[in-house]
């Protein structure tokens, strides 16, 4: 039960932050811009890291438990599940997400999208494919260095939700404009398979990417940084 527990809060967290984040690209992005989306997403991981990190270490997201995995932090059969459920929760939310949103007259899924990510003529600002892979790539191993550092045994006990948070909203920031932001293969799966077309043609993007960056990030931090937790 206490397994099962463990994967179901991971599919509700992921459930959440793609609701909320790319619902407010979706539903409030005129109002609010990408400093609001930015929040949005920041703030999603927060809290459900005070609401589930106790339970399953709020992961939400594939490129963070394959850096775990990498890090030698959590199990493969609980990795694999792991995925799974976040794979489910972002689905899940991104159909939910689009049956709020076709209650609005004027929205069509082609042209308002659900929050995807892409590169090339569908970045937010134009930038290229190549760009768009390293601005994945370090912007994921960045947030996974904060995670790693932020839940290490000599950071203050309780506060790993706040830098964590901080750092995927200024994450954000930055990456709204270049690709509309990723660094979750989850989150980019979800609104991808809704949209089809080159949504889906340049999901690998993020998924590789993304996925790529956090595997660095857990070597650098297990080789050069991790043993310095104990001295």
């Amino acid at each position: 039960m206490e397994t099962i527990r463990k994967y179901l809060a991971e599919l509700i967290g992921t459930f959440v932050l793609v609701l909320f984040g790319c619902g407010s690209a979706v539903i409030a992005g005129d109002k609010i811009g990408f400093l609001g989306i930015s929040f949005a997403f920041g703030l999603a991981v927060l809290v459900m890291v005070y609401a589930i990190g106790n339970i399953s270490g709020c992961h939400i997201n594939p490129a963070i438990t394959i850096a775990m995995l990498v890090a030698r932090k959590i199990k493969v059969r609980d990795a694999i599940w792991y995925v799974v459920a976040q794979c489910i929760g972002a689905i899940s939310a991104s159909g939910t997400l689009l049956a709020i949103a076709i209650g609005r007259a004027d929205y069509d899924l082609a042209i308002n999208g659900l929050g995807q990510n892409g590169y090339g003529i569908h970045s937010p600002s134009g930038y290229s494919l190549g760009a768009c892979f390293l601005a994945e790539i370090l912007l994921t191993g960045l947030f996974l260095f904060v995670i790693f550092g932020a839940t290490s045994k000599k950071a203050p006990a309780g506060f790993a939700g706040i830098p964590i948070g901080i750092t995927l909203v200024l994450i954000h920031i930055v990456g709204i404009p270049i690709t509309g932001t990723s660094v979750n293969p989850a989150r980019s799966l979800g609104p991808a398979l809704y949209v089809g077309g080159d949504a889906l043609s340049q999901l690998w993007l993020f998924l590789v990417a993304p996925i790529l960056g956090g595997i660095i990030s857990a070597i650098i931090w297990k080789y050069l940084f991790e043993g310095k937790e104990n001295e």
